[in-house]
């Protein structure tokens, strides 16, 4: 597989520490509201790369982090923290908005065919081992307490920035702008690991610590997660683009200079779901897009994934409801093809399945390019094969990209059993497509127009015997069991 490498800016065979096995982390939500479907996209793309692996014969360890301490509304360790600002918004506690926003993620997850990780670690879960990761970074020399706070030495490194270009002088204090001066740091770019109260007073969650009372930075519990689950080699790091620097690129530095050796091999980045009007989707605008708002207006779930899948992870995605129209449509058309397909229509052809199986490893495998696997589908509908083979090929496919296809298709062909209709002299019956149903049917049709009622009733009652029930349609009647 050729992957798109964030921290070397180009693509490279995908190799692991130990072959055959990948260790895989994800950055997870920060659980103060709910997912907006910008954040989604990177976790739908993230999940096709895990069931790509597992597809392709890897045996996958995820791990996936739950921010519910530590994360302030500016990267930069300035402003509150998202998780007291959530819980003042909402006149809740913090874990009870933590464990709430933390379901409602999963849910939507749910909803969007996105699997759970192996391994999922809420940050208020594991403070005695960041605590433990912070007490050898400052034992190394690569941290430094100051006003109570404890922060990183960036200084410290050979190479700070990771995956975009800065002057080294940008480490010195108060050259970058934007960010407010935080006069306890001796470099601008320093970052905190622990914070006490003389940082927040009003901080809800706070533990003791060998500085004082108080919490985790929100960079170092990424690191300290990864460290216990993943272990000291890690092969394939995911999140947003957004999270490249500072958080990404913090994660490496207290990661490597603990470890003392090289931490990550490759590292996954998603670009933003931008709007038409307003760019990049974000929480702090106010009103968002979630799952649920897709499904309150006719949406859905399976059909924005679908969405998402026609675009190449490293483009940005505009979203309109005009472009989800048109995934809808197209997604429709594409259930109706596959539900169009016999699933008696022969015998599986191992060979002709082995065959396009190869190509799709080789499409998706460049990249992750999950258009080209859209493009897969309905190659494999044309396929010079029967039914049953090609209904093989979809299944195998749908293994990766998660569409629900045979499932939806299933549905359809039950729904066109049911609504098989059939006409007599001008006249209309709707139903499972039975024969002998369909002819009593029609008989007490005929008595009616002879204005025989009494034989008319006399059916209807044999019919309701049998579960039948019938209404009376305009040129017809439609029937269902029941």
């Amino acid at each position: 597989m050729q992957l798109y490498n964030s921290a070397t800016h180009k693509k490279e065979e995908f190799t692991t520490h130990t072959p055959g096995h990948v260790e895989m982390y994800t950055c997870g939500p920060t659980v103060y509201h709910f997912a907006h479907i910008g954040n989604l996209r990177s976790y739908i793309m993230e999940d096709v790369l895990e069931k790509f692996l597992r597809w392709d014969g890897y045996e996958v360890n995820r791990v996936m982090n739950i921010t519910d301490v530590g994360h302030l509304s500016s990267d930069a360790d300035t402003g509150e923290d998202k998780m007291l600002k959530g819980a003042r918004r909402e006149h809740k506690s913090v874990m009870e908005i933590a464990q709430y926003y933390t379901d409602a993620f999963f849910d939507d997850c749910r909803r969007l065919n996105i699997k759970t990780p192996d391994m999922v670690q809420p940050a208020t879960g594991l403070i005695d081992e960041f605590i433990k990761l912070i007490e050898g970074l400052l034992d190394k020399g690569y941290a430094y307490v100051a006003g109570g706070n404890v922060y990183f030495d960036t200084s410290k490194l050979e190479r700070y920035y990771i995956f975009n270009a800065h002057d080294e002088e940008d480490l010195a204090v108060g050259v970058r702008e934007g960010v407010e001066e935080d006069r306890n740091k001796r470099n601008k770019n320093d970052f905190v690991l622990w914070f006490t109260k003389s940082k927040f007073e009003d901080q809800a969650l706070k533990w003791d610590s060998p500085w004082g009372v108080g919490y985790p930075g929100w960079h170092i519990e990424c690191s300290g997660i990864s460290l216990k689950y993943n272990g000291e080699y890690l092969d394939l790091h995911c999140g947003g683009i957004d999270n490249a620097f500072p958080h990404h690129t913090n994660e490496i530095a207290q990661s490597e200079a603990y470890i003392g050796h090289p931490w990550c091999r490759q590292w996954f980045h998603v670009h933003h779901l931008n709007t038409a009007n307003e760019g990049k989707m974000s929480k702090s605008k106010g009103e968002f897009l979630t799952v649920s708002l897709l499904e309150e207006k006719g949406y859905d779930p399976i059909v924005y994934r679908f969405f998402c899948l026609q675009s190449h992870y490293r483009k940005g995605l505009v979203f309109s409801w005009e472009n989800l129209d048109n995934a809808t449509a197209a997604f429709h058309k594409l259930i109706a093809k596959v539900a169009a397909q016999d699933p008696a229509d022969g015998a599986v052809d191992q060979t002709v399945l082995e065959a396009y199986k190869e190509k799709f490893r080789a499409q998706v495998g460049n990249d992750l390019n999950t258009a080209l696997g859209v493009t897969a589908l309905y190659d494999a509908l044309k396929a010079k094969t029967n039914g049953a083979t090609r209904l093989a090929i979809l299944n195998s496919f749908d293994q990766v990209l998660s569409l629900s296809l045979l499932e939806k298709a299933a549905a359809v062909r039950e729904e066109q059993k049911r609504q098989k209709t059939a006409t007599q002299g001008g006249y209309t019956i709707t139903g499972e497509g039975d024969p002998a149903v369909d002819a009593l049917v029609l008989q007490r049709y005929e008595a009616k127009k002879a204005k025989n009622f009494a034989e008319a009733d006399r059916i209807r009652d044999e019919l309701k015997q049998q579960g039948i029930d019938v209404t009376d349609v305009p040129g017809g009647a439609s029937w269902r069991r029941i």
